[in-house]
């Protein structure tokens, strides 16, 4: 069972975790959102992606935005929670729907001043633009990541390019220019969206190009992003280095932050 602490949200009813109902069959359409200062960062715009979702799987469900937020703050007050992670879950057969807090790991200051290692991983998601657990492609990611020691993985599609990390966006930096993979190849990521606004409201380039991971050697940064991580650095690609305190790279993560922290002011 993944959800923790005391309580959970069972189609708009609050229930003491040892109620917790295990899912049925049927596929799982679902949206992890970071609670910082007791508020649901992004929340619109993971809504919006949720409602997305539910378009490409031909999934119908009249749950409001209203409904959704009551819910999470049903949540965050009840377990007297201020910071960290809640899943949302639907089960597009029984259509049913749960939100629930679940463990959060966030990167050490270390491994923000530092980066991380990754490593590319030559696999793709079915329906990449849509939020559906798949625990056969992640447990299969998920090993190779163990295996090496790794933060993440990259990866790569049957034509050779750079999609996302598995679960995570990801940015290269080259020069004054920012790139990341055309959204039609990627989950749309609500931190990926946010960065790409934060940066062409502060007149950084942003380039949406697909990139041969044979031609990573080329570019000075690569950076991940995601709920959890917001803007990691990456300090090595397999056997490729890369730069972690790139002013751009540094600029970026200082703008990142303040956005947060305008979004999340009591």
């Amino acid at each position: 069972m993944e959800a923790i602490n005391e309580y959970y949200i069972d189609n708009g009813k609050l229930r003491k975790l040892e109620e917790w109902r295990e899912e049925g069959e049927g596929k799982l359409i679902y949206e992890v959102i970071r609670i910082i200062n007791g508020k649901p960062l992004f929340y619109k715009e993971h809504y919006d992606r949720m409602i997305n979702s539910f378009k490409l799987n031909n999934y119908k469900n009249d749950i409001t935005y209203d409904e959704v937020l009551n819910d999470i703050n049903n949540l965050v007050k009840s377990n007297n929670k201020t910071l960290g992670n809640i899943k949302i879950i639907f089960n597009t057969k029984s259509n049913e729907f749960k939100i629930f807090f679940i463990k959060h790991s966030y990167p050490t200051d270390e491994m923000y001043k530092e980066g991380v290692k990754t490593i590319l991983y030559f696999g793709e998601r079915e329906n990449p633009n849509a939020k559906v657990i798949n625990n056969s492609f992640r447990g299969a990611v998920n090993k190779e990541i163990k295996k090496n020691d790794a933060h993440e993985a990259i990866l790569v599609d049957r034509n050779g390019y750079i999609t996302e990390g598995s679960r995570s966006n990801i940015f290269l930096i080259k020069g004054s220019n920012v790139y990341t993979s055309k959204v039609e190849a990627v989950l749309p990521g609500v931190t990926r969206t946010e960065i790409i606004k934060v940066a062409k409201e502060n007149s950084i380039n942003i380039i949406e190009e697909n990139i041969r991971y044979t031609d990573l050697e080329k570019f000075d940064v690569l950076f991940i992003s995601g709920t959890s991580p917001n803007i990691l650095p990456i300090r090595r690609v397999n056997g490729l280095e890369f730069d972690v305190e790139n002013d751009l790279l540094r600029k970026l993560m200082r703008l990142f932050d303040e956005l947060i922290c305008r979004n999340t002011l009591n």
